[in-house]
């Protein structure tokens, strides 16, 4: 594991600090390129705080001003708290310009896509010509988002799902790992697609769909 004190990081790589310190922040550490080198967590729990986590230290959120020349990686959320994601980034009260890209070397993102701030990108993933992926996205490994595919802000994104093109994932949604969602389909914002479920229509805001074909809760 290389952290701050290991030489073979480059010595202009910008210091990072990833919030919080769950799941999502520690498979950030495989993801770092030669462009950053993670300085700690940030994480608002008292038992974690002080602590060290594979070597990183662990602060609260006062280091997000005692470090200002650390860009932020805030990758919050799970099932049960995704739709509190835009709430919990917006609480950090950073600057856009401070939050980091963080993409895996081995993910493949075309030329043609667009890539927001505040998004990691993990190992195999393959975003396609045209897609967009807005801010705050979290995509784990060897998902598949194909041409013209738009994610907007705050969603989260299993592993090994499949969004197929031109289809619309509206704000602050969650897909479950090994989702299908058929072409040109649209989610409705805040909406949760469960684990290994096939989406062969339109799901409303705020829908709860699992199953194959999919159905609603």
């Amino acid at each position: 594991m290389m952290n701050e004190r290991d030489p073979t990081i480059a010595a202009d790589a910008l210091p990072l600090l990833i919030f919080p310190c769950n799941g999502n922040g520690l498979e950030a550490l495989d993801c770092l390129s030669e462009a950053y080198r993670c300085v700690g967590f940030v994480d608002d729990t008292p038992e974690k705080q002080g602590r060290e986590v594979h070597g990183y230290p662990v602060f609260d959120r006062s280091v997000l001003g005692e470090r200002a020349d650390a860009a932020v990686l805030a990758v919050p959320g799970s099932p049960t708290s995704y739709q509190s994601r835009r709430e919990i980034i917006g609480g950090l009260g950073l600057s856009a310009a401070r939050f980091a890209r963080i993409i895996h070397p081995s993910a493949r993102i075309s030329s043609l896509a667009v890539v927001g701030r505040n998004v990691l990108v993990m190992a195999g993933v393959a975003i396609t010509s045209n897609a967009v992926i807005g801010d705050h996205v979290c995509i784990l490994p060897n998902t598949v988002i194909h041409h013209d595919v738009v994610v907007r802000d705050w969603t989260l994104i299993g592993s090994n799902v499949t969004i197929a093109g031109n289809t619309s994932v509206g704000e602050n949604c969650y897909i479950g790992s090994g989702a299908s969602i058929m072409n040109g389909l649209h989610l409705g914002d805040q909406a949760l697609v469960g684990m290994g479920t096939s989406v062969i229509r339109d799901v409303p805001p705020r829908a709860r769909v699992v199953g194959i074909p999919a159905r609603q809760l």
